[in-house]
C-alpha cells in the first residue's frame, strides 16, 4: 500500500481538536471520512502532533496508507474537495517510503503564538489571537523565556493530564518578539508535552504586566510543581507552524 505524506493547514476554531472523537468534528475525522470517499476503504490518516481544540496549523504532516497510487497533485485536489465546507485544506501531498512516520519521524516542531496588545478587540483577527488589552514588555518577556530553553524538567508547564512518560524535554527556541500591536512567541523542539507552549506563554504574560521579574520563570520551572505555572494562555493564538524531517 503506497504511503503519503500530507501537508495540511486548519482553523482550529471550527474543531474539538485534532484526533478523532465520536460526537464531535475534528481534523483527523473530516480528513479520514474525505479519503474513504477515494479510497474505497477507510484508511486512518496519522498525524504529527495532536493539536488541542480551537489550536491552528499553518503546516500539520500527516500520513496515510491507501489502496493504490495517485498523482500527489491529483490526491491533494481530490481530498480538498471532500473536505468542504470545514475550514481544513491540504496544501500539498508526496509520496514517501513506508518507513515514513508523520509522528516518530519528526524531528522539531515550530509553534507560534500570537498576542494582540491593544486597547481594542480584533475584528478580523477575531479567533486567532489572544487579546491582552494591557500593556506588554515583550522585552521582559523575552529575557524571561530564554531561562526556559535547554534541557529541563517541565512539570510545572505541563498539563496535568498529560499522558508523556517523562516532563523531560529540550527546548531549543523560546523567542518573544513585538511587531506593532501584535506580540508573537515562537517555540520549538524535538517534542513538547500537553499544552506547554500554551503554560509558557500565560506565564510569560505576567512577566510582560510586571507581575512576574523575569527570575520568575525560572522560579516556577525550578518548583516542578503545576500549581507554580501562571494561567494557561487560550489556543486562539497558538498555530503549529511546521514539522522538521
Amino acid at each position: 500500500m503506497p504511503r503519503y505524506k500530507l501537508t495540511i493547514e486548519y482553523d482550529g476554531s471550527a474543531f474539538y481538536g485534532w484526533q478523532i472523537q465520536l460526537s464531535a468534528a475534528t481534523v483527523q475525522g473530516v480528513l479520514t471520512d474525505a479519503i474513504a470517499q477515494i479510497n474505497g476503504e477507510p484508511a486512518m490518516v496519522q498525524g504529527a502532533g495532536r493539536t488541542d481544540s480551537g489550536v491552528h496549523a499553518l503546516g500539520q504532516v500527516a500520513h496515510v496508507d491507501l489502496l493504490r497510487e495517485w498523482d500527489p497533485f491529483v490526491l491533494r485536489n481530490a481530498i480538498n474537495a471532500g473536505v468542504r465546507p470545514h475550514k481544513v485544506c491540504v496544501i500539498s501531498a508526496e509520496q514517501v517510503p513506508d518507513t515514513f512516520n508523520a509522528r516518530f519521524s519528526g524531528t522539531r516542531r515550530h509553534y507560534l503564538y500570537r498576542i494582540l496588545n491593544r486597547r481594542a478587540p480584533p475584528t478580523l483577527d477575531h479567533g486567532q489571537v489572544w487579546f491582552v488589552p494591557v500593556d506588554l514588555d515583550a522585552e521582559a518577556m523575552h529575557e524571561a523565556a530564554q531561562t526556559l530553553v535547554g534541557h529541563h524538567d517541565f512539570s510545572t508547564f505541563r498539563d496535568s493530564q498529560c499522558q508523556a512518560q517523562s516532563p523531560m524535554r529540550t527546548l531549543d527556541r523560546l523567542d518573544v518578539s513585538r511587531f506593532g500591536e501584535f506580540i508573537e512567541i515562537r517555540a520549538e523542539s524535538r517534542s513538547f508535552l500537553h499544552s506547554q507552549v500554551r503554560s509558557m506563554v500565560g506565564s510569560l504574560k505576567l512577566v510582560g504586566e510586571g507581575r512576574w521579574s523575569p527570575k520568575g520563570m525560572k522560579t516556577a520551572l525550578d518548583a516542578k510543581d503545576r500549581a507554580a505555572c501562571g494561567v494557561v494562555a487560550p489556543p486562539d493564538g497558538l498555530y503549529l507552524v511546521k514539522v522538521d524531517y
